[in-house]
Order: C-alpha cells, then structure tokens, then sequence
C-alpha cells in the first residue's frame, strides 16, 4: 500500500501497545550483522502503515472513517477528532517552510523542565506549538472515553510534530506512549535526539533509498534518536542501532546525499 506523495502531513491514532526502555543514540559505524525483522514483526506494523496513510484524507472523512481502503484496513478504529481549519491549518498541521534550518529551544510552556542545551528545527518547534494545545485536548479526551492506558502515536513525514513531541508533553500519569514514523526527518540536536531515547519508546521507519531521512543534515547539527527500522531493497527489514548508523544497510548509509535519494521510497510506492 502507497502512503501519499504530500509531504507534509500528520496522524493520530490511539491502540493498545506496550512500552520499552530506550537508550542513548551514538552514530554507529558498519556492523557486521544487523538484526532482521520476523515476518511476524514486519507484519504487526501494517495496520500502523494504514493508519499514517489514512492521514492524508479530508479531515471530515476521518471523522466519519470513510477514507477508502486506509480506513477499511483498520475497521474498529473509532476516531474521537480530526483537526485542521483547510487554511493555514492543514490536517491539525500548519504548513511548514522547511528551509528553515536554525536550531532553536522548544516553547518552555509545553516542555517544561527540559533540561538545558535541547534544540530542534524551529519551524517544527513553532508548527507544533500552534496545534499543540488542540491536539492534546483530542488525546485526552480520547483517554477519557476509551478508559485506555495506552496511546501509539502513528505518522508518516513530518509526524514528528506528535510523533515526537506529543509524548514529551502529554504529562498524563499511568500512561504509555509508544510512537511509529515513516520517512521521518531529523528533528533536533543530539540532546534532544538523546532526550528522546530516554523518554519515547519510537520505531522509525525507513524505506529503502527515501532521502528525507537524512534531513536536515548533521553538518547543521541535526542528529536522530534511536529505533530505526530500514527497508530493504528485497523489501526485508532490518534494525539499526544508534541514531544515525552509517552501516550502508540503514538510511544514513544507504542514502549518501539527496541526489542519490527516492522520492518515490518517501512515498511508498
């Protein structure tokens, strides 16, 4: 199934998974073995890979659950919210300008306590802090209802703007997050990459030669957590330790420079 070509666009949803610790994230050079993925591993995450796909549909289509095959692929799902206004808002995302490169500290509002010397991208930072309030409200009131404990933030591209964040500032007791991205871009420093190991149980994954990845670059200090999950061309995954592992079997490796990239592999055809 192929996730939409728009290359900005957001997802959540709420199921009932688990939570495991995480470590910190150094750049890994070549290993010469890296763990595979059971076809029964691959397979759990199809339902998520529907989830982020469903995404790109018309907010009031996912109120409704009847965006086609992405809904259909997931029929007990019971959406709570679908957010966006169809302006500057689009699916409880605004539009990015993603050549805004500058790292920069996160609204100390929504974080607070972080510790010192976190950055991340700015223009995330300022996208999230703009539906931030309306999309916590969303999970909560969802909590509530369903009574569950558990909470998988699920999304492709730019999901980071949950995916990462949401669970940072959830600040909900007695509950787990778990977060699953595909073709995620970098999001902050090593501090924060850091950060979030400690604090996010997150599966990234990664599809084949997708450039997007391996954006923003390290050069301008951008540096990815843990969880990596790389595609491969047989379509067999494996898992890649550390952050941003330059084994040639993960996407850093893999995809040495945007021209070498897919945007077709961002995509998932």
């Amino acid at each position: 199934m192929a996730i939409s070509h728009s290359f900005a666009s957001l997802y959540l949803s709420l199921a009932l998974f688990c939570m495991t610790h995480v470590l910190a994230s150094p750049i890994l050079p070549r290993q010469a073995g890296l763990p595979s993925l059971t076809p029964s591993q691959i397979s759990a995450f199809r339902p998520f890979t529907f989830y982020a796909s469903a995404a790109y549909c018309r907010p009031a289509q996912l109120s409704s659950w009847t965006c086609g095959k992405n809904c259909q692929a997931n029929p007990s799902f019971q959406p709570i919210a679908a957010g966006g206004d169809g302006n500057d808002i689009q699916f409880w995302m605004p539009l990015l300008t993603d050549a805004d490169f500058i790292l920069d500290e996160l609204d100390t509002r929504l974080f607070p306590g972080l510790p010192e010397g976190i950055k991340v991208h700015n223009g995330f930072g300022e996208a999230h802090a703009e539906t931030a309030a309306d999309v916590l409200a969303a999970v909560r009131k969802a909590i509530s209802q369903s009574g569950l404990r558990q909470v998988t933030v699920v999304g492709h591209s730019l999901a980071l703007l949950n995916g990462v964040f949401l669970p940072l500032n959830l600040n909900i007791p007695n509950v787990q997050v778990r977060t699953v991205t595909y073709g995620m871009p970098r999001v902050g420093n090593k501090a924060f990459a850091t950060y979030v190991d400690q604090n996010v149980r997150i599966d990234r994954v990664t599809n084949q030669d997708d450039f997007v990845p391996i954006l923003p670059g390290r050069f301008l200090g951008f540096r990815h957590s843990q969880g990596e999950k790389h595609i491969q061309a047989d379509l067999s995954w494996l898992a890649c330790p550390g952050g941003d592992n330059t084994d040639k079997r993960c996407s850093v490796g893999d995809v040495k420079n945007i021209f070498r990239g897919s945007l077709d592999d961002h995509s998932g055809q």
